[in-house]
């Protein structure tokens, strides 16, 4: 029998919403652009991954601003430079540690970050914070210790764990934050592409000095995953948008959870990653804790 494909479509979308779709889609994206970080990360500087991901990022954000007509340079200069600054050296502590840590791991870490935007807005946009959710970012950053699993705590059993990029990427998680909180101020005055313009406009010039003395001319396949990077965080970000247009807020970020799964793959099969007991467990304090936040 044949169904012609507007009725097929609709069935889908009674089945599986287009929003939860495009959340999955992200959630996916996101997860490969980590795993072929990982991939040219032994080899290549983590500056240099910023900068070649964040020239493909301005190009494409500056043509987009062409389309819509949209003046780039904005009015709030001085927050829209912080909040690009900020973004980078975030930027550039999660593919430091993605590397150095389980895949699993380090993404786990990076999604604390709804908490510390939390305890930021109460700290600089005089955001009231309950107690409900004090509770809950304590129980987040308790997962943060299981997973991290420092040796001052765990002794022996944390010398396999880069303790080291455990600490840049929850500094990571914590500058992520800063840029959210200034997103938010930005985003009664500013286009959303203008605030998305300033990252990348910030981060290319920022990463060249780190190059000065250890770039690495990529080979070819290296050249194919750093344009992979691109296209992925790109095409992340926009089924990201229309993700978050299509289901509520809170929802939809809890459906970004679904990277942890996709990155714990990865790591499996690419790396012969397996999560001891003690990480599952601080994942699963990480993620209830972080959903709970965002559906309150």
């Amino acid at each position: 029998m044949h169904f012609p494909p507007a009725v097929l479509q609709r069935a889908l979308n009674e089945r599986i919403p287009p929003g939860v779709r495009y959340m999955v889609v992200e959630a996916f994206l996101f997860s490969v652009m980590s795993l072929f970080v990982k991939l040219i990360g032994p080899r290549i500087p983590s500056a240099q991954v910023v900068l070649i991901r964040n020239a493909f990022s301005l190009g494409a954000t500056y043509w987009m601003l062409r389309q819509a007509g949209v003046r780039p340079w904005g009015t709030r200069r001085g927050l829209l430079v912080v909040r690009g600054a900020v973004g980078f050296v975030a930027l550039l502590c999660f593919f430091y540690a993605i590397p150095r840590l389980p895949l699993a791991d380090v993404t786990v870490i990076q999604f604390t970050n709804p908490v510390f935007t939390t305890l930021l807005g109460a700290v600089f946009l005089g955001e009231y914070l309950k107690r409900r959710e004090v509770a809950l970012a304590v129980l987040s950053l308790l997962g943060v210790v299981l997973v991290a699993q420092p040796s001052i705590l765990f002794g022996a059993r944390a010398e396999a764990l880069d303790q080291q990029a455990a600490l840049i990427a929850l500094a990571g998680a914590v500058l992520a934050a800063g840029a959210y909180i200034t997103i938010r101020r930005l985003s009664a005055t500013e286009h959303h592409l203008v605030i998305v313009f300033y990252f990348p406009l910030i981060s290319v010039p920022a990463a060249l000095p780190f190059l000065w003395f250890e770039a690495v001319w990529p080979t070819l396949t290296e050249w194919a995953l750093l344009l992979g990077i691109g296209v992925l965080t790109q095409a992340a970000q926009i089924s990201l948008t229309k993700g978050l247009r299509a289901e509520r807020a809170g929802k939809a970020m809890s459906l970004s959870y679904v990277q942890i799964l996709f990155a714990a793959l990865w790591g499996f099969l690419f790396f012969g990653e397996v999560p001891d007991l003690l990480s599952v467990l601080g994942a699963l304090l990480i993620v209830g804790s972080t959903v709970l936040l965002a559906r309150s």
